[in-house]
């Protein structure tokens, strides 16, 4: 499948990744324009049966995504409108992609605030370069609050204390101490950050497509039901999971591979890059 014709999303495919550059000069705003491209982005590799995970990163070093453009909000009506029964926005994009059976990554070198971490918080990961990466929702300085989703993923994320220092005191959160809060998943030195993400991006996407499906489904039921229908789900996905011809023929080769042995146990990693030999040579 064919990614042109996008004005501020630069696509490259490999093995499975897509690699996607965020540009929209001059300093990654999120718009209207942003969030349709973000839109029809995710509509085109719901349909590709190529690309397993996607990992966002940008063109600037400064911003990965600034915030979202003020320039919109500053003239809604004075009189707000009915509370809404259906997602509008870029809520449906973002919930796009933390629901689609693909992984996404965010991978930060550069400030994410406001819309820019409500976007990246959508993703399944997000990783930061320290003394590069910061992230933040400073709508409370403008006298507004977050509302691409941020009062509701920061909680889940870091806790409700936290992520109330984080949305009252409209701070910044630089990599390090991001981790620390869980805002992001880790954060790396700067040199150390792309060769930790394209590794990872690389073994997932070498993984059957179906299996990450379900066990992403698995982990997002976590956050949506109590632990008993939780477990429930988990079983049946299990289950589903087992029966898959690519998980049957890699649980096959394991087996005659004697990889349920200690010397195997011991060289997990060898024994996955032999796998991926022996299946580029089917």
């Amino acid at each position: 499948m064919k990614y042109g014709r996008f004005k501020f999303l630069k696509i490259r495919i490999d093995q499975g990744v897509a690699f996607v550059t965020i540009d929209n000069p001059p300093m990654n705003l999120l718009n209207m324009q942003l969030i349709g491209e973000f839109n029809r982005l995710q509509r085109k590799i719901a349909r590709d049966d190529e690309v397993r995970v996607i990992v966002f990163d940008s063109a600037d070093p400064d911003f990965f995504i600034a915030h979202f453009d003020v320039s919109t909000l500053v003239v809604y009506p004075d009189q707000p409108p009915p509370k809404s029964d259906v997602l509008i926005g870029m809520h449906p994009v973002c919930e796009a992609f933390r629901t689609m059976p693909k992984v996404s990554i965010a991978k930060l070198e550069g400030i994410a605030r406001g819309g820019g971490s409500e976007f990246v918080l959508a993703l399944d990961m997000r990783f930061g370069a320290i003394g590069k990466a910061i992230l933040g929702q400073p709508e409370i300085v403008v006298g507004i609050i977050p509302g691409g989703g941020g009062t509701q993923r920061l909680p889940r994320l870091m806790g409700r204390s936290r992520a109330m220092e984080a949305i009252l005191g409209g701070i910044d959160f630089p990599a390090e101490l991001a981790e620390k809060y869980g805002y992001i998943n880790r954060a790396f030195p700067p040199d150390e950050l792309t060769s930790y993400v394209e590794d990872l991006a690389y073994r997932i996407a070498s993984f059957p497509a179906e299996s990450i499906a379900i066990a992403k489904k698995a982990v997002l039921t976590a956050l949506e039901q109590p632990i008993v229908q939780g477990l429930l789900e988990e079983m049946h996905l299990f289950n589903q999971a087992c029966a898959l011809p690519a998980a049957k023929e890699r649980m096959n080769w394991y087996l005659q591979r004697d990889g349920q042995t200690r010397e195997a146990e011991l060289d997990e990693a060898g024994l996955l890059s032999e796998f991926k030999k022996w299946k580029s040579e089917q």
